[in-house]
């Protein structure tokens, strides 16, 4: 269930008078209308408004011709026709916001008043109605920022707050009042006659900010959208009753879908730590059955050590000279043999395995290709592929993934990759290893390993298994070269890693497919 495209629906059916039945026992909104301008006019007479603040209110009607027609203050009168988005029920009317509200209002307080604080960052995104204020004296926030006042309506003018739909109605304020971000526009209802609340509903629609995204102005990164725009927004107005019921349907129909969203939030949570616990059984031996007839893990890594041993003959790898076999003794505790060196290893050893498994550091299962890597800056990045067609590109590796394109390659085979820095090592959900495949180029912040094993797996083993004592710093966790080497990697035989590669791929597809149907 997209639940946004919901919330959508539910504001587009309220303001078009099809969320809830009309009352035609309702004072109609023209009649609203003609007691906001007589309002409006007093304010002016009591000098609380000047008089240029109402003279571009305007009054809508429709024609004997069944057209809609705008008259201003001039007298003058406008075809409006084209304006019109949708007709409205009986007792609705057209209106536009500077006529019905107050556009961004100054406040007249005692300066040792108290009054609440608002900067942008407190302001909710999307279409919670919620912001968060600290306490000032209105002397210290009066010059320089935006006033406002319980039930004024806050829409944010600058981009990305706008488009993210930071807009609320501002409510339990200080003392009534309030002051914040310069990068506000402020509508005021006159009170009793519009709910704030209703108002609210069309600077959440979509349509709103897509209107005022095209009258931004100003530098790239700096654009706002304009005053003017705000103001001379056409709105739907519904009579005083309704707007209540409509409100209250929105928050009805909200709450359903708040906990809609929640259980979605949830399910996925529960869905993720379902994939780690896939992995976690797959190292233990508990996710496909062990075959007896499967050659034992013991014979796959003495043929791993004669093929490391060759390959030392021939020049192509340099011997590790702690290079390792892990073994159980007669006391059933595991034992290290480095050299002539025996040493009991039972503290590092985190859980059983199957009998026909064995423990191996990953440096006596894999090859490391570290030395080989050559890290680019970025600048020197695009320019080397500035010009250059997809096809004379290749991919440009780092610590979690692909961070762009190369014009060159370094290495031309399957490899696995795992973060040096910068990776999520403590996060059991996060990918710390991936495997690469062609020709490719490797920055300085990933390891790079040939597997012995079967790649798949050691890549799931490696995304599975608890880095705590591996890595070290505060803000930028490293695992070291030195340590990598010193992971531990439960090994079964090269049948059994297929079939566990196999059976987290499948299951993974299912999560994957179930989590895209929750969205």
């Amino acid at each position: 269930m997209d639940t946004k495209a919901l919330r959508q629906k539910i504001l587009d059916l309220a303001i078009r008078g099809k969320l809830v039945p009309q009352d035609p026992n309702d004072e109609p909104a023209s009649v609203l209308l003609e007691r906001i301008r007589a309002e409006k006019q007093q304010m002016v007479k009591d000098g609380k408004l000047k008089a240029k603040d109402i003279k571009n209110d305007t009054v809508i009607f429709k024609g004997d011709d069944n057209l809609h027609y705008e008259q201003f203050a001039d007298g003058t009168v406008k075809c409006i026709e084209d304006e019109i988005p949708f007709e409205l029920p009986e007792g609705w009317a057209w209106a536009r916001i500077n006529t019905a509200c107050i556009i961004n209002p100054r406040n007249n307080i005692d300066d040792k008043t108290e009054v609440s604080f608002v900067p942008m960052a407190n302001i909710s995104e999307g279409y919670a109605n919620s912001f968060v204020s600290d306490s000032r004296l209105w002397c210290k926030v009066k010059t320089g920022y935006t006033h406002f006042a319980e039930n004024d309506i806050g829409i944010a003018k600058i981009t990305p707050c706008f488009e993210n739909k930071k807009s609320v109605v501002f409510t339990g304020l200080i003392n009534g009042y309030g002051a914040g971000t310069t990068e506000l526009h402020i509508i005021r209802t006159i009170t009793g006659l519009i709910m704030p609340e209703y108002l609210l509903c069309f600077a959440k629609r979509n349509d709103f900010i897509l209107g005022g995204v095209q009258t931004f102005s100003g530098d790239v990164g700096q654009q706002r959208v304009t005053k003017d725009y705000i103001a001379n927004y056409l709105f739907s107005l519904p009579p005083l009753n309704e707007q209540k019921r409509i409100i209250s349907a929105i928050k009805e129909a909200y709450y359903i879908i708040e906990n809609i969203e929640k259980t979605k939030l949830g399910l996925i949570e529960d869905i993720d730590k379902a994939k780690s616990k896939i992995l976690d059984l797959a190292i233990r031996g508990k996710l496909v059955p062990q075959d007896q007839n499967d050659e034992p893990a013991s014979v796959l890594l003495e043929r791993i050590r004669a093929e490391k041993e060759e390959l030392i003959k021939q020049g192509k790898i340099k011997r590790d000279k702690k290079e390792s076999v892990i073994f159980k003794g007669d006391d059933n505790s595991y034992y290290e043999k480095i050299g002539d060196e025996i040493t009991c290893i039972d503290d590092e050893i985190l859980f059983e395995i199957p009998d026909n498994w064995c423990w191996a550091r990953l440096n006596c299962i894999s090859i490391n290709y570290d030395s080989y890597r050559k890290p680019i800056n970025s600048y020197d990045r695009k320019n080397r592929v500035l010009g250059k067609s997809k096809d004379e590109l290749y991919p440009y590796y780092g610590a979690t993934g692909q961070i762009g394109f190369i014009d060159d390659f370094l290495f031309n085979g399957e490899y696995i990759l795992l973060g040096e820095d910068a990776a999520p090592f403590l996060d059991k959900k996060a990918q710390k290893a991936y495997m690469i495949k062609g020709k490719s180029w490797v920055n300085n912040h990933a390891h790079i390993l040939q597997s012995l094993v079967f790649p798949e797996y050691l890549t799931n083993c490696l995304n599975s298994i608890d880095y705590f004592n591996y890595v070290y710093g505060t803000t930028r966790l490293k695992l070291t070269q030195e340590n990598m080497n010193r992971i531990l990697v439960p090994v079964p035989s090269i049948e059994e890693q297929r079939k566990i590669a196999q059976a987290i791929n499948n299951l993974f597809v299912l999560i994957e497919s179930i989590k895209a149907n929750l969205r």
